[in-house]
């Protein structure tokens, strides 16, 4: 399966000699360092509905027709899942076949889960993508999911319209997540840039906080991450997850790096604060199913 953060290369310059393609690569490596430009490398980057946003609640507007056809995650239970740092984040990558459809998504099409990522701060008062009346939360969680209906592969839908919708769940600190401690129990051992570890089962049904998948707010955007394509229906779940702060510090853990690598002068290596700032809303309206 295509590795998300590296869609960029086959997705901007398809025809492209194995050599020059090489030298691309590595010219096309980003991260989240003060004064690092995406948009100069990644156009999709300077678009007008990019994500993440600040979400104010007072100017969502209600839209009860997200509730005609209920929010359908049809979630299974992955057996041998793969679990990897690739230095900018940590991917669960599933292989069972999970979809979502209903709400706010197209009638009669299927999206279908391929990978979680997290995203965090180095400390708690800041880590998720979005906000929400201009608050942070330390963690923030994407279930992205493609359009299946549509789209023969994920890196087809990347970029189309109707083609990606990200489920965004806000994680705050207290009592453990029985659910991912298959995922924290595992960080030590993919501390470096490069590792992956299959853990025997994961199910991503446990990172659905709301049973009833009523109370979430929509809007349209892009991916948070380069190439930062459009054609993103953003779905972020108004109650979060809760994870213990043991939890949280092994992900604080982890490194940018790969193992003996030298590192750049003032960069500790360490992977954390690996979200982008919030984007201008422009003239985009946030809908929200709940009242």
């Amino acid at each position: 399966m295509a590795d998300l953060s590296f869609i960029e290369d086959s997705v901007a310059f398809p025809e492209k000699e194995e050599d020059e393609e090489e030298e691309e690569e590595e010219g096309v490596e980003w991260g989240y360092e003060e004064g690092v430009e995406w948009g100069l490398v990644f156009p999709d980057a300077n678009g007008e509905y990019q994500s993440p946003i600040n979400l104010n609640s007072r100017e969502a507007r209600y839209d009860p027709s997200l509730l005609d056809v209920r929010l359908s995650p049809n979630y299974v239970v992955c057996r041998d899942c793969e679990v990897t740092n690739d230095g900018h984040t940590i991917q669960v990558i599933l292989k069972s076949k999970s979809v979502l459809s209903g709400g706010p998504l197209p009638q009669g099409h299927e999206f279908e889960l391929y990978e979680v990522r997290f995203h965090w701060g180095r400390e708690n008062q800041r880590g998720s993508e979005h906000t929400v009346n201009f608050k942070a939360f330390p963690m923030e969680l994407h279930l992205i999911h493609w359009n299946s209906t549509l789209f023969g592969s994920i890196d087809e839908a990347v970029g189309k319209p109707h083609g990606i919708a990200i489920i965004a769940l806000f994680v705050q600190i207290g009592k453990e997540h029985v659910g991912l401690k298959a995922v924290t129990e595992i960080l030590q051992d993919i501390q470096y840039k490069g590792k992956s570890k299959t853990i025997p089962c994961f199910n991503p049904n446990t990172l659905l906080p709301d049973p009833l998948l009523r109370d979430y707010w929509v809007y349209e955007g892009s991916l948070t991450i380069p190439p930062c394509s459009e054609g993103v229906t953003w779905i972020l779940f108004r109650y979060p997850l809760t994870i213990s702060q043991l939890q949280i510090e092994e992900f604080r853990r982890l490194r940018t790096h790969v193992k003996g690598a030298e590192l750049v002068e003032g960069c500790d290596g360490i992977l954390g604060d690996n979200f982008r700032p919030t984007q201008p809303l422009s003239d985009r309206v946030i809908r929200a199913a709940f009242q």
